[in-house]
Formats: C-alpha cells, sequence, structure tokens
C-alpha cells in the first residue's frame, strides 16, 4: 500500500481536544478546552430559529452572505476607526480555525518560512505545515511573556514570508502593547513580510490593558490578513463563523482557497449573527467585565494552592507552573490532575518547541458555580 503524506507526519492529533476527551471519561471538570458552559444571548436563539423558519436551508453566497458581510464590515469600521468595504474586502469562513489556514495558503508557497510566537496556540504550526511552509518558532519568555527584539529581528531576517499574530495571544493572555505592535510592524515592513493575525479575543481584555488591532498601525493595512471569529465574543463557539479581512487583492486569492476547501460557513447560522453584530457597545463592556469576574474567581483559588501562575491581560485562559510536582511530562501531570484532582488542564508543551514541561493552561469560560467546582477541587494541589 503506498504511504499517506508525509506532511500528516510532522504534527499529531489536538491535545486540547485530546484533554476534552480525557476529561469525559474521568467526570472532572473541563477547564481544557476554551469553550462556554452558559448559552448564548437568547436573542441570537431566536435569530437561528428565525432563520430556519425563514427556509435558509441551501448555500449562501460562497464567501459569506451579503447582510452579514455587511455587518461585518460596519462592526470593523466601528471597532477599528477605517472604513472596510464589505463587498470587497471580507470572506466569511468555518471560524477563525479556517480562516488561518485561508490566509497561510493564501500567502505562502511550499518552502516558505512562517514565524510564530511561542507559546502558541496548537494549529499555528500544523497550518504552516499544511501550507508546505516552515515553522520557525520565536520565544515569548515567560513568566511575563515578554519577546527579546533581537530574537525578534534574527527570525525576520532570515527570510520569513509571513508572522502569525495572536492579540490577546492564547495560551499566554498576553496583550501586546502599541510600542511592541509597533516593532513587530516596523520589521514587517523592512522585511516585506506579511502579517496574519489572530484577534479571537479581540474584545476579551482587562484593564488597564487595551487592544490595538494590527492592521492600524501606519503602514500595516496592506500587508495585513486579520482573522477573527463570532465564537467567543458571543459563546457560540460550536456555530463556527468566523472572517478574513484584508485588502480587496488578497481577498480574492482568500475566496478560492476558502471555496475549495469548505464551500461556505451555515447558512442560517450567517444570517442568525447579523443579530449579534447589532448588538450595542454596552454588550462588550459587560462581555469583558464579566469575564474579568470569572478570572479573579479563578485565580483566588490558585492563590491558596501557592502555585505559581501569570495573571492573564487578555483571553480567558492562564498558565500555571507546576514544576513544584516534579513531572518530568507535563503530559503525565495533565492526566494525573484529570483522574485525581477531577479537573482538566491542558499540557503547556502542546504550545510550545519541545522541551518544555514546566506548565498547564486552565481556562476560566465558565459560570461561577463551575469555577467554584473546580476551584475546591483545585485546593488539593497546595504546596
Amino acid at each position: 500500500m503506498p504511504r499517506t503524506s508525509q506532511r500528516t507526519s510532522a504534527f499529531g492529533e489536538s491535545v486540547i481536544r485530546e484533554m476534552s476527551r480525557v476529561a469525559t471519561r474521568h467526570h472532572a471538570i473541563n477547564l481544557a478546552q476554551g469553550f462556554p458552559d452558559w448559552d448564548p444571548p437568547a436573542a441570537l436563539i431566536q435569530a437561528a430559529k428565525d432563520a430556519m423558519d425563514a427556509h435558509r436551508h441551501q448555500y449562501a453566497v460562497t464567501w459569506g452572505a451579503p447582510e452579514l458581510r455587511a455587518a461585518l464590515g460596519a462592526k470593523l469600521t466601528r471597532c477599528t476607526g477605517g472604513a472596510v468595504e464589505a463587498e470587497r474586502e471580507l470572506v466569511v469562513t468555518c471560524g477563525a480555525t479556517e480562516a488561518m489556514i485561508v490566509a497561510m495558503m493564501t500567502v505562502c508557497d511550499p518552502g516558505d518560512q512562517v514565524g510564530l510566537f511561542s507559546p502558541f496556540y496548537e494549529n499555528y504550526s500544523a497550518d504552516a505545515i499544511l501550507s508546505g511552509a516552515t515553522p520557525v518558532l520565536v520565544p515569548l519568555h515567560p513568566p511575563h511573556y515578554r519577546f527579546d527584539p533581537a530574537e525578534l529581528r534574527r527570525a525576520f531576517a532570515g527570510g520569513l514570508k509571513a508572522f502569525v499574530l495572536c492579540n490577546p495571544s492564547n495560551p499566554c493572555g498576553r496583550v501586546f502593547t502599541r510600542e511592541e505592535l509597533q516593532q513587530i510592524a516596523a520589521l514587517a515592513e523592512e522585511f516585506d513580510v506579511f502579517v496574519i493575525t489572530d484577534e479571537v479575543y479581540e474584545h476579551i481584555v482587562y484593564a488597564p490593558h487595551r487592544h490595538v488591532y494590527f492592521a492600524t498601525l501606519p503602514g500595516m493595512a496592506q500587508r495585513t490578513l486579520s482573522c477573527s471569529s463570532l465564537s467567543k465574543t458571543f459563546s457560540i463557539t460550536g456555530w463556527r463563523i468566523g472572517y478574513v479581512h484584508a485588502p480587496a487583492e488578497i481577498i480574492a486569492q482568500a475566496r478560492k482557497v476558502h471555496d475549495f476547501l469548505t464551500v461556505g460557513a451555515a447558512a442560517p447560522l450567517q444570517h442568525a449573527v447579523v443579530t449579534a453584530l447589532n448588538f450595542p457597545p454596552s454588550y462588550y463592556e459587560e462581555l469583558a467585565a464579566e469575564y474579568a469576574r470569572s478570572r479573579d474567581v479563578l485565580l483566588s483559588y490558585l492563590d491558596q494552592t501557592g502555585l505559581n501562575y501569570t495573571r492573564p491581560e487578555g483571553a480567558y485562559f492562564v498558565m500555571v507552573d507546576i514544576s513544584p510536582f516534579g513531572y518530568a511530562s507535563d503530559v503525565e501531570f495533565a492526566h494525573w490532575m484529570t483522574r485525581e484532582i477531577g479537573v482538566a488542564p491542558v499540557p503547556g508543551s502542546s504550545f510550545f518547541a519541545p522541551g518544555e514541561n514546566r506548565y498547564i493552561r486552565l481556562n476560566f469560560a465558565k459560570k461561577p458555580a463551575t469555577l467554584h467546582a473546580a476551584g475546591e477541587r483545585l485546593l488539593k494541589l497546595k504546596r
């Protein structure tokens, strides 16, 4: 029999989704996979029902229903301050997951290099490999997850075609400052590099930190492919509605990639989310405030354990240092913790270059009752 492709041997299955299965097997509280345990807003649920009743069951326009693109364009214009031409500068995808691989395949050829900050969301490395490109890792140094400008320059000077920027960052919760983003922008311009952003946590940012859209920096709009989704903002991770925003000439190519990958996102859900995109600014303010409260609940329990962690500036994850437990394998620790403590984490090694085994990631996108129940179990880890 012929062998399967070499590219599929270069990465494994998702560790995050695997830990969800482990959590189910041991009846543990799942703080591994990042999804809320509450329903989306009632108005959004009703809009989905209305879309079904309105017979929205067949293909939408491949690159997104016109009314959804119009609503996305208006929302992006409000948030970024720059006019977005919805008809030519957007493609709707099956979540940000598809948006990222569409962006990667749009700008990269086999043999190209793609820069990633490490730790990184596990899909990015796989996306690069599936695109025929080689990932080049630039460390964000724990515990504060700052980059060394000299290390970043060396990566760009080494011949990158694209650089992936997740901001706010999954898994470490960094919100990059304007000054840091300007350093990245200067290198992208100097070395003529595309920047692919993942900004799915754009509205989950904790004071005094502020999210800066990378494409709004001087000179960056023409070389940035901005990827995001509605999953985290509206608690609809299973709806799989994302998008890529970029200049029209780039989107013209991205639409072709998207078309032959998935054809299109679910038609009735595309129509439904227009309702959410018309929510008032107060919705986003309360979203951030609610996640800040959830963060503080989980961190209060971690404080009682005595374990070191990095306080998240954005997103809904916290990286915890498990080195005091003396495990050589964070995967082994994660399975032990799920089985014996009853709380499922993600082993940090799935986000780092090989050799890093000191961390686990927990998520706090959960109801207060869930977090308190998990916290009581985490107290068994007290040092």
